[in-house]
């Protein structure tokens, strides 16, 4: 009932602790060699909120860490069917899941057990236009390969998510199907959440906010390119240093702030004292994800749960929050997905927070005339932001849905200035 997890360092893979099931449960210990080698830093830890020592940790739930690389959503339906296993709570499966579907996640870590080694014979690859048509060739190969995201989302009902890589001859294949010298480029493919016309509006949506989102000041990574109801996104937690293929950290707020389940309800603050716990600097940590989310309010991206935002433990880099992701008009979404993270007891109306009393209740982070002046200050970019969508294409229809919603909240953050 163990798991051997590793960790990539420097385009190596390390063992770094053993996760022991009980049956209420379990312990999380360090490799011995691992202890006597890294320093406890941030960087080192296979969990922000683990220490690298030789204690061994009594965990009463699955370590949070541990639920960001185990399946989930659609990666999770993919693996439930490869199991022979029907849906069933997540709670229930999440050990089954993470054994073996937790080979080749985001970040820097990974479950040994369930690692797959690149085939012997090499694929020759696919063009784009094999996964913009959605060649079942594609698909299966993938699947086979563990390229479909594990711990990607809260959602049940998320969009399908696919790891891929390009080669030196700029053929796709999935992620996992090469060895990693002969990796280029590492991106995300996401197709729509479903077959209706507002999950391709969605999706094709997608690019243009995110350059929103980067005129809007917001940490972001490369652009995002749409194909034809295909949306492919540059991965930030890798990264091609000459001849080594270097994976970065990364963890969810979540589980900075030791939430493993799945589904619950986010609170901001607890979000915000988990950021500033763990970041290099907490009070540009803080003031970005609070920039986030005036933009996440302003544009109605109402999937906001704590698994969309995450920590970048990138080596020789500040612990930071990572650059945006999953940003998109989630209002118009068919299955209506509601805002999952709240400023509780401090929302005038549904959408709006009263942005002075989110600044007082942050005043133990942050001093309070700092953060107000902060949110004040964004009231004019906020007034200017339908006239940018526009110009950054997003669509009509979108536009007239966040018309009012960007004018009343830059009213508010106005008033915030006033007291």
């Amino acid at each position: 009932m163990n798991i051997n997890l590793e960790i990539n360092i420097d385009g190596e893979w390390a063992p770094v602790a053993t996760y022991e099931k009980r049956r209420v449960g379990g312990w999380l210990e360090y490799d011995a060699d691992y202890v006597i080698d890294q320093k406890d830093t941030f960087h080192n830890r296979a969990g922000l909120l683990y220490p690298v020592n030789f204690e061994l940790y009594n965990c009463p739930v699955i370590p949070a860490f541990l639920a960001d690389i185990t399946p989930s959503g659609a990666g999770r339906r993919v693996w439930l069917r490869r199991l022979g296993q029907k849906e069933n709570t997540e709670a229930e499966l999440d050990w089954d899941l993470l054994k073996v579907g937790a080979g080749n996640p985001p970040g820097n870590l990974r479950v040994c057990q369930a690692a797959i080694e690149p085939p012997e014979i090499k694929h020759p690859g696919f063009a784009m236009e094999d996964i913009v048509a959605k060649k079942s060739d594609f698909i299966e190969y993938a699947e086979e390969m563990g390229a479909i995201v594990a711990g990607a989302t809260d959602i049940p009902g998320d969009a399908p998510k696919f790891m891929v890589v390009t080669d030196r001859e700029d053929r796709w294949h999935p992620d996992g199907a090469l060895a990693p010298g002969d990796v280029s480029e590492s991106w995300i493919v996401k197709f729509p959440r479903g077959k209706k016309a507002e999950d391709r509006l969605v999706l094709r949506n997608e690019a243009p906010y995110y350059e929103v989102a980067r005129w809007f000041g917001v940490r972001v990574g490369g652009s995002l390119l749409y194909r034809d109801d295909c949306l492919f996104i540059p991965r930030f937690d890798r990264e091609r240093h000459r001849d080594k293929l270097l994976r970065h950290g990364l963890e969810t707020v979540c589980s900075a702030a030791n939430i493993s389940e799945y589904g619950r309800r986010g609170d901001h603050i607890k979000f915000c004292q988990a950021i500033a716990s763990v970041t290099t600097d907490p009070i540009s940590e803080v003031l970005e994800y609070l920039r986030r989310d005036v933009l996440n309010t302003a544009m109605r991206n109402t999937d906001n749960h704590g698994r969309n935002t995450a920590i970048i433990k990138k080596r020789g880099y500040p612990i930071e929050l990572s650059p945006l992701y999953d940003f998109a008009p989630m209002f118009l979404d068919p299955e209506g997905i509601p805002r999952a993270s709240l400023w509780h007891g401090m929302e005038k109306s549904i959408g709006q927070p009263d942005w002075m009393a989110v600044a007082r209740s942050l005043d133990g982070l942050i001093d309070v005339e700092h953060t107000t002046q902060y949110l004040a200050s964004l009231a004019p970019m906020v007034a200017q932001l339908p006239a940018i969508m526009k110009q950054l294409g997003v669509e009509e229809r979108i536009l007239q849905e966040v018309i009012g919603r960007c004018a009343a909240i830059a009213m508010d953050l106005e008033k915030v200035a006033r007291g």
